[in-house]
């Protein structure tokens, strides 16, 4: 049985591709791991770079593009893990998803592996995520967006305070950013999950088109009884492209999961007064192209 099987989602990012896979192959310790590359119907020609540069790959290009969950999932079925229950006796011991547009440190996989050996009660854990200057990628240890942890954080209130942990819980500001702390979610440019977890949850769920899966997928792993950590004593370098930031697509979709995780985890305990200003709230951040959305939700309960 394999260690680990690494799942990169590649989307026309071919020259991070090739670095992120130079660095993955670069990889130092005493582990065994598989990795796949599944190609989101890309036309920059990352395929044929995978297939010339890294044969050693798994690589599953795909036909179409459909989404973050979905591609991620497509991998994960490659490695065994075919859904709640179904895990195959052969699937890897972790899973890890990981972005084409990091590059990781040649010892990282030989110590999340012997790290999370060693913490059993841990079903998914993150490590610490430096952008290019050299700060910390934010999101890579966050609270779950309750209404009240939303309110406060895009009110501005956590850049406002950003040492108080009540208004600055979203991206947990007021901690130190070496500091091994129990979250309630960490990213999906570096998750890795404990095979028992993942068969526990099941796989992504395709709802989510992209952002949000993460945060719900850990949402689910921390109600199966899990604990999900942040852990900074190893850090990985992540580009994360300005391109997507600014795309009006990419903006919507947050939006889109941010309307799509609140109908599944919290509209049932919210009271109408609450849930009229939550949805005003996202009609106004996300455009009249969220309207669609709320009166034909991909996910009802």
């Amino acid at each position: 049985m394999l260690d680990l099987g690494i799942v990169i989602l590649n989307w026309n990012t071919r020259d991070l591709l090739r670095t992120c896979l130079e660095t993955v192959y670069a990889s130092q310790g005493d582990l065994t791991y598989q990795v796949v590359v599944v190609d989101n119907c890309s036309t920059d020609g990352s395929a044929d770079m995978v297939r010339q540069h890294f044969p050693q790959a798994t690589l599953i290009a795909r036909t179409e593009n459909d989404g973050y969950s979905a591609g991620n999932n497509v991998g994960l079925r490659a490695l065994g893990f075919k859904g709640k229950g179904q895990t195959a006796p052969d699937a890897p011991r972790y899973a890890l998803l990981l972005n084409p547009d990091t590059e990781v440190p040649p010892d990282v996989f030989a110590h999340m592996v012997a790290w999370m050996d060693s913490r059993t009660e841990v079903g998914a854990a993150g490590v610490k995520l430096v952008l290019p200057d050299g700060t910390l990628d934010k999101a890579c240890r966050r609270a779950f967006p309750t209404p009240m942890v939303s309110l406060y954080h895009f009110s501005g209130l956590g850049k406002l305070f950003p040492n108080s942990p009540r208004f600055a819980r979203y991206n947990m500001t007021y901690l130190s950013p070496d500091l091994e702390t129990e979250v309630d979610s960490v990213v999906g440019a570096y998750m890795q999950v404990r095979r028992e977890a993942l068969d526990a949850v099941g796989l992504l769920d395709e709802v989510f088109f992209m952002y949000g899966e993460d945060i719900d997928w850990a949402f689910r792993i921390k109600s199966a009884g899990w604990k999900i950590v942040y852990h900074p004593q190893v850090a990985v370098k992540h580009v994360k492209r300005a391109a997507s930031r600014q795309s009006r697509k990419a903006q919507f979709e947050f939006w889109r999961a941010m309307l799509i995780f609140y109908r599944k985890h919290y509209r049932a305990t919210t009271p109408l007064w609450l849930h009229s200003l939550i949805m005003l709230g996202l009609l106004v951040k996300g455009g009249r192209g969220l309207w669609t959305e709320m009166r034909h939700p991909a996910y009802t309960p």
